[in-house]
């Protein structure tokens, strides 16, 4: 079975006490629903679940399921996990047609971070989005989006219109308010030297302080010479 490939039975029964049952088992309850067909209850391995999951490509994957002798192409679309042990409890799993366009969240990749400009001057980096709402046809779904920082400088960010987005890939964001063009990453001072360079400014203020206050006591002092005089 490669990693993309998925093996389920029917689930004959429903309802929370045939689910614990089947964790107890070792499997996982999931549910194969759309492209126009009836939603099929199903069960799958957790060991193979789990160890597919360590994959980060599998979430935005074509994925084919075969259940019994039967098989369909399929997306993962939702996951829950049991709050105390991180394990998987139930699956969403969604048909897909060649000729429909599935909406994704797919992950970015920040590449060339340690050769920017802004990090090799000692700046944050600082990731303000971790993944993308796509749209696309099946075909055209990519495992991830790239963002390329070499060039960045500390002071500087990359926005959502200037992203490379892969053919036939619309960003929803963008395409439902074009106004809508956050940053998704930027390089700033460390606070280190933001702490630093605040420490100057506070001395020099209070050397300016110091100074006008010494100019203003020269000030007072010269009446009282003038009247004595």
């Amino acid at each position: 079975m490669n990693e993309y490939e998925l093996h389920g039975d029917v689930r004959e029964t429903g309802g929370k006490g045939a689910a614990r049952r089947l964790r107890r088992e070792g499997m996982i309850p999931a549910v194969l629903y759309g492209a126009g067909k009836d939603t099929l209850s199903i069960k799958l391995n957790a060991n193979d679940v789990h160890k597919r999951l360590e994959n980060e490509a599998f979430f935005s994957h074509i994925l084919d399921v075969k259940v019994g002798n039967e098989g369909t192409q399929a997306v993962l679309k939702a996951l829950q996990r049991d709050p105390a042990t991180d394990r998987v409890v139930h699956m969403d799993l969604l048909r897909v047609s060649s000729s429909q366009e599935i909406t994704m969240h797919v992950p970015l990749h920040f590449l060339n971070e340690e050769v920017s400009p802004g990090r090799k001057a000692g700046g944050v980096i600082n990731h303000l989005l971790v993944d993308l709402e796509i749209s696309c046809l099946p075909k055209d779904l990519p495992e991830y989006i790239e963002v390329d920082m070499s060039e960045m400088d500390i002071g500087d960010s990359v926005h959502l219109s200037e992203l490379a987005m892969p053919a036939g890939v619309t960003l929803l964001a963008l395409a439902q308010d074009p106004e809508h063009d956050q940053p998704v990453v930027s390089i700033q001072h460390s606070q280190k030297f933001d702490e630093e360079e605040e420490a100057l400014l506070l001395a020099e203020a209070e050397e300016a302080e110091e100074g006008e206050e010494a100019a203003e006591g020269e000030t007072d002092a010269k009446p009282e010479e003038d009247e004595d005089s």
